[in-house]
């Protein structure tokens, strides 16, 4: 029988299963006319009556009931097969590469990702912790994860952490000798600890906003480090004022091992993203990925150096 017949044949079955042509025709996602057009064609190819058709019955003659009988197994079984290819497409499964800072690495994507494999036990995850701006296409990451707006306008942005400040800090020993400053420049007074940016090689401007006032301040001190890490042990054992961003200091905080001032001067910022090719054709996993990681709320602006940070600090 030629190939374009099974089409037919399994209309041919629903209708036999159903003993009735408008429920096979609902099933079957056809009109209940096209369906008896397609039988009355069936019959006349095999030249053979299949179907004894009465005002309120459907059922299948002796021919009919033979077909079915040999028919309706196999049709079965293709429809279990397709529908086991259905659940293995599905079914999460690959490998995942996120290019990403050790910050965001640490307190947002890690927490998520330990409950996602948990659920998902057939997805792996690939993290390579990088302080500049990955290429993520060119490097075949399916992702990366930045700040706000650090993310290239051709990229998909998907929020996954709360908006951010950035905070000024240092060790209560540091203050008892020298008097907290009161306004962003008095910081030129100080011994401030300076960030170099990796990126770019300069070192990071402080950059403070209070209501309509912003002040970019060049502050000078002993230490200068490539990573936020250092700066925050330096600003821990009392060698300066360090600008770091607020999610680093809490603990600190707390334990009284840092003091934080100027924190009028520092608004909030649009926290991290995670971002990928518009072009990319998601799977399942990566889908999946985004919504374990997905943070709700409004994104803000953010100043430059803020920008500059998350980069330098290896967000």
């Amino acid at each position: 029988m030629a190939r374009d017949n099974l089409n037919d044949l399994f209309a041919f079955v629903a209708v036999a299963r159903e003993r009735s042509f408008t429920k096979a025709a609902a099933k079957l996602g056809v009109s209940q006319s096209a369906l008896s057009h397609t039988i009355r064609d069936l019959e006349a190819r095999l030249n053979i009556r299949l179907l004894t058709r009465t005002t309120r019955s459907v059922s299948p003659t002796e021919a009919g009931e033979r077909l079915f009988r040999e028919m309706s197994p196999q049709f079965d079984q293709i429809s279990a097969s397709l529908a086991g290819l259905d659940a293995l497409r599905d079914k999460p499964s690959g490998t995942i590469r996120i290019s990403t800072g050790i910050q965001a690495a640490e307190t947002i994507l890690w927490p998520a990702i330990t409950r996602f494999v948990a659920a998902y036990p057939d997805v792996k995850i690939e993290i390579d912790v990088d302080a500049g701006f990955a290429d993520i296409a060119r490097l075949g990451y399916d992702a990366g994860v930045r700040l706000g707006e650090q993310v290239a306008k051709d990229m998909v942005a998907v929020r996954i952490g709360p908006d951010m400040r950035m905070a000024v800090v240092s060790s209560p020993a540091y203050f008892r000798k020298r008097p907290a400053p009161k306004a962003p420049s008095d910081l030129t007074l100080h011994d401030c600890i300076n960030i170099r940016m990796q990126t770019h090689g300069g070192l990071l401007p402080w950059e403070f906003e209070k209501g309509k006032r912003r002040l970019n301040v060049r502050v000078e001190g002993r230490f200068t480090f490539s990573d936020a890490s250092l700066c925050l042990n330096a600003a821990r054992e009392g060698h300066g004022i360090a600008y770091l961003t607020e999610d680093r200091i809490g603990d600190d905080l707390k334990r009284g091992k840092l003091v934080r001032v100027l924190q009028d001067w520092c608004p909030e910022f649009s926290g991290y993203h995670l971002y990928y090719p518009s072009r990319r054709q998601s799977t399942r996993a990566f889908s999946l990925l985004i919504e374990a990681l997905r943070h709700g709320g409004k994104a803000r602006n953010m100043s430059s150096s803020a920008r500059a940070f998350g980069a330098t600090s290896k967000q």
